[in-house]
C-alpha cells in the first residue's frame, strides 16, 4: 500500500522487490499485515530472459513477467510496492525501525531483507545488454540443462570461472575457459582438473561478446570465437551494505547470517533471497520468504494474544 503521508506505520517494511520480496509481502497481506514493500527496480530476477528452472512453468518464464505477476497478485490483496530507494534505517528504543525513503518515512515492526545480489560482469562494453538479450548468462544451474552436448565457454580468470567451467563439463565436452587476459589466477590443483577434464583454456584479452545469429561470438585481439552460450564466471556481490549500516551480521563473503526462522542478528530483522543464501534460485528465496513471513506473523500473534506458547 502506498504511503499516506510523510510519517507511516506498517507492521514490516521490505526492502528489495524481487521473488523473495514480494513473495513475503503476499503470504503477510493473505495474514492480514500490512507490509510495504521498497522497490528500485533492480531484482536479479528482473535479467532473466527466460527461466526453464523454476518449478510449475515447464515452457520457462521471463524473470519480468514473473516480477509483474507477483506485483499484480499483491495489488489484489490491496497491496502495492513503493517504488524508492531505501536511504536509511534506524533502530528505535521501542524496538520498531525507521525506514526513510526519499523525503518519506515509515515506521515498522519489523524488517526483512530481500535485497539478493547483483552479478559481476566482464569489464566489457554492452555486458548488462547482453545478460538482458540472453548473450551473456550468469547461471549454469538455471539453465546449463538447455545447452547440454553444445559449445560451451566461461569468461573469468579465478576460481569462480574456472568452478563453472568443471559444473558445466557435466553437461558438455566441449568447454572453453576464457581468462580474459593472461594464465588463470587458480591453484596448481585447481589447473589440474580443468586439464583433466579436457577444458580448453584461451588466455587472451577480450573486446566484445555479442550474438551471430546462431551463437555467441566472444571477440578477441586477433580474432573471434564461436559458441553456442557464454557464462560469466566473475561470482555476484551481495547488496548487504544497508543491513550491515544497521549492525546486521554478515559472513566473510558479505551475505546476510541468519538462522532457522530467517532472522538476523538485529532483533526484529530478516533476510531472504541471495542475500543469504549461495544457492540462487527462485524457488529458494520464496520459500526463505515464506518462512520469515510465518514469523513475523506468529510474533505479532503473540502480542495480541492469539497464540498458546510463545514464539521460540
Amino acid at each position: 500500500m502506498l504511503a499516506d503521508g510523510p510519517n507511516t506505520g506498517c507492521d514490516c517494511c521490505i526492502i528489495g522487490g524481487g521473488p523473495a520480496g514480494l513473495t513475503a509481502a503476499i503470504f503477510l497481506a493473505r495474514f492480514r499485515r500490512r507490509a510495504v514493500v521498497f522497490d528500485d527496480r533492480s531484482s536479479r530476477a528482473a535479467l532473466i530472459p527466460r527461466s526453464h528452472n523454476h518449478p510449475a512453468f515447464p515452457d520457462g518464464i521471463g524473470g519480468p513477467t514473473l516480477l509483474q505477476r507477483m506485483r499484480e497478485q499483491l495489488a489484489a490483496l490491496g497491496e502495492t510496492t513503493v517504488d524508492t530507494r531505501v536511504t536509511s534505517i534506524v533502530q528505535e528504543t521501542d524496538g520498531g525501525f525507521t525506514v526513510t525513503a526519499g523525503e518519506l518515512r515509515w515506521h515498522a515492526r519489523f524488517l526483512l531483507f530481500a535485497t539478493g545480489v547483483e552479478d559481476v560482469l566482464p569489464e566489457i562494453a554492452g555486458a548488462l545488454e547482453r545478460v538482458r538479450e540472453g548473450v551473456l548468462r550468469c547461471c549454469p544451474i538455471c539453465d546449463a540443462f538447455e545447452v547440454i552436448g553444445r559449445d560451451l565457454a566461461v569468461v573469468g580468470p579465478g576460481a569462480c570461472a574456472a568452478g563453472e567451467a568443471l559444473f558445466l563439463r557435466a553437461y558438455s565436452r566441449q568447454i572453453t575457459l576464457v581468462t580474459l587476459g593472461g594464465p588463470p589466477q587458480i591453484t596448481k590443483q585447481a589447473l589440474g582438473r580443468l586439464r583433466a577434464a579436457g577444458v580448453t583454456i584461451v588466455e587472451d584479452e577480450v573486446s566484445k561478446i555479442c550474438g551471430d545469429g546462431s551463437g555467441v561470438r566472444v571477440y578477441l585481439a586477433d580474432r573471434g570465437l564461436h559458441f553456442d552460450a557464454v557464462y560469466a564466471g566473475l561470482g555476484v556481490r551481495p547488496r548487504t551494505a544497508l543491513a550491515a549500516s544497521l549492525g546486521v551480521e554478515v559472513d566473510g563473503t558479505g551475505r546476510i547470517k541468519t538462522d532457522a526462522s530467517q532472522r538476523c542478528s538485529v532483533a526484529g530483522c530478516y533476510a531472504a533471497g541471495d542475500a543469504v543464501t549461495g544457492l540462487n534460485q527462485i524457488a529458494v528465496a520464496m520459500a526463505q520468504a515464506e518462512i520469515a513471513a510465518v514469523d513475523i506473523h506468529n510474533h505479532l500473534r503473540e502480542t495480541e494474544g492469539l497464540c498458546l506458547a510463545p514464539v521460540d
